[in-house]
C-alpha cells in the first residue's frame, strides 16, 4: 500500500504529464486540478517540514534570544518562531555542539535556561529528553536540550547559558561544523 505522500506525488506526476495541473503565480501546487487549464511550466513540491524557511517572501515572526557563553560573554540573536535553539545557534556561529544533529541521541546541545519564569513557559521535557539530560555535564534544575527548545512568542527575551563543558566522545577541542 502506498503512503499518502506517495499517492500525492504519483497524482502530481500524472496530472503534470497530462497538463491538467492548475498552479498559482508562484508555481506552487495548490491542490486544484482542472482539465481545462494550461499546462504548468514547473511545480515545486517538497516534503520538508522545517518552518524557518521564507515562503513567498513573507517575514516570519522572530524572538530575541541571548546566549551566554562559557566565558560569560553574551550574544543576542533574532530567532524565527518555530526554530530550535540548536539550529539558531548553528546559524549564528554560537558554539553549541549538537553532535547528533537534533535527533535526541546525545546531550551536547545542553543549555541552561537562566530565568525560571522562562523555563516554566516551556513544555515539559519528554522522557527521551530527560534520559539524555541525565548524561549532560553541569545539569541544573533549568537544563534543557537546545534541540528541544523551540522558539515561540512567549519566549521573547529568553537567556540561555552554555555549560562549561559537554560530554562527548570527540577529541577535546574539536569544534564541529554544522551541516
Amino acid at each position: 500500500m502506498l503512503s499518502r505522500i506517495s499517492q500525492l506525488g504519483a497524482r502530481l506526476l500524472r496530472e503534470t504529464r497530462a497538463g491538467n495541473l492548475t498552479t498559482n503565480s508562484g508555481n506552487n501546487y495548490q491542490g486544484q486540478v482542472s482539465r481545462h487549464s494550461a499546462p504548468a511550466k514547473s511545480i515545486l513540491f517538497s516534503t520538508a517540514t522545517s518552518s524557518h524557511h521564507d515562503e513567498g517572501g513573507e517575514d516570519k515572526e522572530k524572538i530575541s534570544v541571548t546566549f551566554v557563553n562559557k566565558d560569560g560573554t553574551e550574544k543576542t540573536i533574532s530567532v524565527p518562531v518555530g526554530m530550535s535553539m540548536l539550529e539558531a545557534a548553528h546559524e549564528n556561529d554560537i558554539e553549541l555542539e549538537g553532535a547528533c544533529e537534533g535527533s535526541l541521541a546525545c546531550s551536547t546541545c545542553h543549555v541552561i535556561v537562566m530565568d525560571v519564569k522562562d523555563y516554566n513557559k516551556l513544555e515539559d521535557p519528554t522522557d527521551e529528553e530527560n534520559d539524555m539530560l541525565d548524561l549532560a555535564f553541569g545539569l541544573t534544575e533549568t537544563s534543557r536540550l537546545g534541540c528541544q527548545v523551540i522558539a515561540k512568542p512567549e519566549l521573547d527575551g529568553v537567556r540561555l547559558a552554555l555549560p562549561a563543558a559537554t560530554r562527548n566522545f570527540a577529541v577535546d577541542g574539536f569544534v564541529p561544523k554544522p551541516h
